[in-house]
């Protein structure tokens, strides 16, 4: 018999359909006196990466700086037998000096999660944004996931 984890271990393709589906991601970076520092950012895919963006001030980026190791966590469903989810362990690569590669791939990100705005204000505000941000790469190095829909209600 399978061992339960096997079971229920997104594919790859499984995995990124999945990461796609999701508004939300939960980013995990290591604070200053080692504690895991917390929160919820929005993303974007560019090319195999996961995209995320927020101020150069912020304390996921100082974190960042001083130790690139980073956790994505991606999950969803309310019900045992409909959860799934993936944590991704992986280095940060830090986009902080190119303006017009953080605005790029802030517009990835501003252009997947705010549909509702036109795209020449999200440009607008991304210009005037960008000298300000830090975009930041995730290409997984560690991917864990689970789907326990695959266990037809067996548990």
């Amino acid at each position: 018999m399978p061992k339960r984890r096997d079971q229920i271990r997104m594919s790859e393709a499984d995995f990124w359909a999945f990461v796609e589906s999701q508004k939300t991601v939960q980013v995990a970076t290591v604070g200053p006196n080692g504690a895991p520092h917390l929160m919820p950012l929005w993303f974007a895919l560019d090319e195999g990466a996961i995209v995320l963006e927020t101020f150069s001030k912020s304390q996921k980026v100082k974190n960042l700086e001083r130790d690139p190791r980073i956790t994505l966590l991606f999950e969803d469903g309310s019900e045992y037998a409909k959860l799934r989810g993936a944590s991704v362990s992986a280095r940060a690569e830090l986009v902080q000096d190119d303006v017009e590669r953080v605005h790029a791939l802030h517009m990835r990100v501003l252009l997947r999660n705010t549909p509702e705005i036109p795209e020449e204000v999200l440009e607008k505000a991304s210009r005037d944004m960008a000298p300000k941000k830090t975009a930041i790469l995730i290409r997984p190095e560690k991917i864990v996931s689970w789907d326990h829909s695959k266990l037809g209600g067996i548990y």
